[in-house]
């Protein structure tokens, strides 16, 4: 064969081969891949224009004509739990995907505590050892921003085994390890989050644009970017006096000073919309029972405004997914840091993640206990995957369990002392280890003061014997609380207020 043979041979192999390029899906339909019973199980995916076609799975098939931009979508009828099945999707080209099953399937975002390695956790290695389980399913998006929607990202299913789940998301893992063995179903849980990200990132555009509550969010970043060329130049100048002073400070026997952080500017992981677009929107609209949370320290120095912007988010990635409003569950910020001022950023955050429990179909679980004063990423991220859990039971399952501490309802003053009321009461109040620690009380001279908390049936009564005329209680209102209060279902209260009065972020934006 000549040269000139050759490559025409060639040509027309590469011109047959995209002549028959057909169907593609995206990496979140694969092998191995949980499908959520119980509703409509959307299945998507692109081919050429115009072509047909058909999706097999057991005894269903559905078929659908790819779009003039090449694409097509089509929406498997409702399954009951079981498998392993095989998925066949045919255009002129055939794809068959094995070893599927039918199953719960949730969503697990955030910043660093979600994205905490189960290698990482308490006792990790015994946990990473013992994590061979055929029935949990693990899918892990990349890490990347976009300025636009992405309609696909890299990753792969995969049975839960050692290798896969060390370095898996520890609170992603303990919550989906508990759902599985409580339901006795195949979980398959999408882990997407990544460490220092504010919820902003997390929020479709559209969404923080119409809002005159997150305009700043928009201009600030706006003002990144257009003034990331001076910014970097400063940075790489100070990155170069840091070596200087990091060699000197070596050589004295001296600590190494703080490394410098890089300004925002384009491509940064807190890029307004960057990670809703590269690590949520590739993976909509795949079925999903509901979601889980563990975010909240990038934005405590604006807790005021994530008031609103939380539920925003939620309510955004309901609407953009298209199965009605599904469970969504979340941590509330853990205690951390050492002696903190009476007032917070962190006490607001944690007050501004109590009130998203107004959304519907919410639940949080509360983590003030198992924080760590000097690490912001605490190691027991058992006790967080179960309380999550417990509050998937409820709310995603309607089991009639107690799923959370108590939640303060109401006050009324009685004389010198205040009473309080309380939901998730769990049988009873407790404070655990003796006397109850953590309450302050003020007069309306609006200052606290340390307040003696004693448990009456279901209610706490809350005194100072200076405070004459009491109008205001807090519980747990520091950054790292000393509290103790808890309700039979051993779950601790959450840290909470009885006053509206303006805090340290009202302002912030």
């Amino acid at each position: 064969m000549t040269t000139t043979t050759a490559i025409i041979a060639c040509l027309l192999l590469a011109a047959g081969s995209a002549a028959l390029a057909g169907v593609k899906l995206p990496a979140i339909i694969g092998d191995n891949m949980v499908l959520q019973q119980g509703m409509p199980v959307p299945i998507w995916g692109s081919a050429d224009p115009g072509e047909l076609i058909t999706v097999s799975i057991g005894d269903q098939k559905a078929t659908a004509t790819a779009s003039d931009k090449g694409e097509w979508s089509v929406k498997l009828k409702s399954m009951r739990a079981g498998g392993p099945f095989e998925m066949t999707i045919s255009g002129k080209n055939s794809i068959t995907l094995k070893n599927i099953m039918v199953g719960e399937v949730w969503v697990c975002s955030g910043q660093s505590n979600m994205q905490f390695e189960l290698k990482d956790a308490n006792n990790g290695k015994e946990e990473v050892a013992k994590a061979t389980n055929p029935n949990l399913r693990l899918f892990s998006v990349k890490l990347q921003v976009s300025e636009a929607p992405l309609h696909d990202t890299e990753g792969s299913w995969a049975e839960c085994a050692p290798a896969v789940a060390e370095h898996f998301s520890a609170t992603a893992y303990f919550f989906g390890r508990d759902l599985q063995q409580n339901l006795d179903v195949t979980v398959g849980l999408i882990h997407t989050s990544w460490g220092g990200t504010p919820a902003e990132s997390w929020t479709p555009h559209d969404v923080l644009a119409g809002s005159p509550e997150f305009k700043p969010i928009l201009d600030r970043w706006d003002k990144a970017v257009k003034d990331y060329p001076v910014a970097i130049k400063d940075y790489e100048k100070a990155v170069e006096q840091w070596k200087k002073d990091a060699e000197k400070a070596k050589a004295e026997g001296k600590p190494e000073p703080w490394p410098v952080w890089p300004p925002l500017g384009p491509g940064s992981a807190c890029t307004p919309s960057g990670l809703y677009n590269a690590m949520i929107s590739p993976v909509i609209p795949y079925g999903i029972k509901g979601a889980i949370w563990y975010q909240g320290e990038s934005n405590a120095d604006r807790a005021y405004q994530y008031r609103k912007l939380f539920p925003a988010m939620i309510q955004s990635w309901r609407r953009d997914w298209k199965q009605g409003e599904f469970p969504f569950l979340f941590v509330q910020i853990a205690n951390w840091g050492l002696p903190p001022a009476p007032d917070t950023q962190w006490a607001e955050l944690r007050e501004a993640q109590l009130m998203t429990l107004k959304t519907k179909h919410t639940g949080m679980a509360v983590a003030i206990d198992i924080g760590d004063a000097v690490d912001i990423h605490p190691r027991n991220k058992q006790d967080v995957g179960e309380r999550l859990e417990l509050a998937a039971q409820a709310v995603a399952y309607g089991c009639k369990t107690e799923y959370s501490g108590p939640i303060y309802k109401s006050m009324v003053a009685e004389g010198d002392t205040v009473r309080l009321r309380f939901s998730h009461v769990g049988g009873g109040l407790v404070a655990r280890g003796g006397d109850l620690k953590g309450f302050t009380i003020a007069s309306e001279d609006k200052k606290f003061v340390p307040a003696v908390a004693k448990i009456d049936g279901e209610t706490v009564v809350v005194s100072a014997g200076d405070v004459k005329k009491p109008v205001a209680v807090r519980y747990a209102w520091t950054s790292n609380p000393e509290c103790n209060l808890y309700n039979k279902a051993d779950l601790p209260a959450s840290p909470f207020r009885t006053d509206a009065w303006s805090g340290m972020t009202a302002d912030a934006r």
